[in-house]
């Protein structure tokens, strides 16, 4: 197929074009890479610098590329951000897309794969173990609603346009390919802060939170191997005849941060110098995920499920690359 990604600059995005690419797809990369870079685009395929803030350059983009399926990962993610500063929140996810989504729907594509979050669900209910993609959608910060609104925008573009689509709602995301993995410029996930705490680039490694309402008091996460993750996201994009709704990506395994302390010491044989911090707004206690749509209906077999081995995969792709992909600040 001839495929855009956009974010493919990004951490999962530019996994996801190698995978493509892997197997025979030619793809068009959308980034203005604000926080992606260019060298994590794979070699031969072509990057287009697009804000999609800028609807007319993502319908200029789209409308010449002619694709059978454009996959958008592109979105800013960080959720204390988007606590403090929603209007930039609110303008790429919601207003961003709203232009892809446009231009998608006057270039005739039919395929659309959306990039969402588990912060759609907001807190769990009390005594609710996992979440399924019927709990109830109650993001609690802005991050979340704009990702809420966007899929509540997809069965609109369905009806008017024909257009089939499949949502993937993340947990965690983590781990690395041998060429590729996570340089976000600030880094905020939980373990490549820890393993740059370790390479020397931070004096110490936070714990936001001892006092939750969890066995030790630290939060709680479903963490999914970034390669899992992108084949969950082929294995839809083949069935993409009719729409498929929304799919929970998890492993089904909570994972505390006092737990991602002790793996990432044994996966390394380091000692991680560890300070107790406030909670951060906007962060729910417990997050899990029930993946059982996704390994039902899309024959998904996440294969690299060890947390161990995720914390391995990345740890070895940030000694190959000790400055990320480039070394500016």
């Amino acid at each position: 197929m001839k495929i855009i990604v956009t974010g493919g600059a990004g951490y999962i995005g530019s996994i996801a074009v190698e995978r493509l690419v892997e197997r025979g797809d030619t793809v068009t990369v959308l980034d203005n890479v604000w926080r992606g870079h260019s060298k994590a685009v794979p070699e031969g395929v072509e990057l287009r610098l697009v804000d999609l803030r800028d609807g007319p350059a993502v319908d200029l983009a789209i409308s010449r590329t002619k694709p059978d399926a454009v996959m958008h990962f592109a979105a800013a993610t960080i959720v204390p951000e988007s606590v403090t500063n929603p209007a930039d929140y609110f303008a790429i996810n919601v207003s961003g897309s709203l232009n892809v989504l446009a231009a998608v729907a006057r270039a005739g594509v039919r395929k659309f794969v959306f990039s969402s979050t588990a912060a759609v669900y907001g807190e769990p209910a009390p005594g609710q173990e996992f979440l399924t993609e019927s709990s109830p959608l109650c993001p609690i910060n802005p991050y979340g609603v704009s990702k809420y609104v966007v899929e509540k925008m997809l069965p609109a573009f369905e009806r008017a346009h024909g257009l089939s689509s499949v949502t993937f709602r993340y947990f965690n995301v983590a781990g690395a390919t041998h060429e590729r993995g996570e340089d976000h410029r600030p880094e905020t996930h939980v373990i490549p802060v820890a393993l740059q705490t370790l390479q020397g680039k931070r004096p110490s490694f936070s714990i936001f939170g001892t006092d939750y309402p969890t066995p030790d008091g630290t939060a709680i996460r479903d963490y999914v191997h970034v390669l899992d993750l992108v084949d969950a996201h082929l294995l839809a994009l083949d069935r993409l005849e009719i729409t498929q709704g929304a799919f929970n990506l998890g492993s089904r395994d909570g994972y505390s941060v006092r737990q991602i302390v002790e793996a990432v010491e044994r996966v390394t044989g380091r000692s991680l110098a560890v300070v107790e911090a406030p909670r951060r707004e906007g962060d729910p206690p417990v997050l899990i995920a029930d993946s059982t749509r996704a390994r039902t209906e899309l024959g998904w077999r996440p294969s690299r499920l060890s947390l161990d081995e995720m914390i391995r995969s990345a740890w070895e792709w940030m000694q190959r690359h000790p400055e990320g992909y480039d070394p500016r600040a």
